[in-house]
């Protein structure tokens, strides 16, 4: 167990599962204390007995305000803190437009960008109150490259960036770091619903990374000296090209 969290408190939506709980489960072996926020409430209970005594649960539904607006004042009751929020939990769509169905990404944009964004909104007073915080968003390389085959992700992924980026400049006078890591495929369940034969060959030929590589990112990122932002950390296995 390291230290480089150590005193920290830091919240992750979406945790339940996938990159959300591997970057809980990092920080927490570094010795922060970690919440963990999903709407799983089954998953989120193993989840937090997985890791140890250094991790809460907090089921919250993302889709709901009433529950976003909630989300800082049940994370201060859990852990009296807050110093990181790590905006992870999103869904996936691919395919073709033509072949859409609008309804579904709906409720996909609205968990990506709106949940994402009033998640936000919701712990972003404390950290600027008290000079100093990280927020951190689970972006994608489909935020800076538009992917052919998910335009509509795609789409989610390029409003995301453009919200860090001009955060960012709003809030870092107040001591607050506003970042995102990108990676490239990899093996959670936001890839359920690619083709089977896709899948094959991506696990074949090494293009989908796993999330504990994503969280050795987020990592790297949280761990810099206060000065140092680190803006957009791109992650890609070395078979993709991009």
């Amino acid at each position: 167990m390291g230290d480089l969290m150590r005193g920290k408190v830091a919240a992750i939506t979406g945790a339940a599962s996938g990159i959300g709980l591997e970057c809980a489960r990092i920080l927490a072996s570094e010795g922060a204390t970690v919440v963990l926020v999903d709407r799983a409430r089954d998953r989120l209970e193993t989840a937090c007995a997985s890791i140890g005594p250094n991790a809460a649960p907090l089921v919250i539904d993302l889709l709901n305000p009433q529950d976003v607006r909630g989300m800082l004042p049940a994370i201060l009751e859990k852990a009296g803190r807050l110093d990181i929020f790590h905006a992870n939990a999103g869904a996936y769509i691919g395919g073709p437009v033509v072949e859409g169905d609008p309804d579904a990404w709906d409720r996909m944009l609205n968990l990506n960008i709106n949940a994402a964004f009033r998640s936000v909104h919701a712990v972003l007073p404390h950290m600027i109150a008290q000079g100093t915080g990280d927020i951190l968003f689970t972006s994608s390389i489909a935020g800076v490259v538009p992917v052919v085959w998910e335009p509509i992700y795609t789409a989610s992924k390029f409003a995301v960036q453009a919200f860090v980026h001009s955060t960012r400049r709003q809030v870092a006078k107040h001591g607050v770091r506003v970042g995102a890591v990108l990676p490239g495929p990899v093996v959670t369940a936001l890839l359920d619903d690619w083709p089977k034969e896709k899948m094959e060959e991506a696990l074949a030929n090494g293009s989908l990374m796993q999330p504990k590589e994503v969280a050795d990112a987020v990592l790297f990122m949280l761990s810099r000296p206060r000065n140092v932002t680190i803006r957009d950390l791109v992650i890609l296995p070395n078979s993709v090209d991009l």
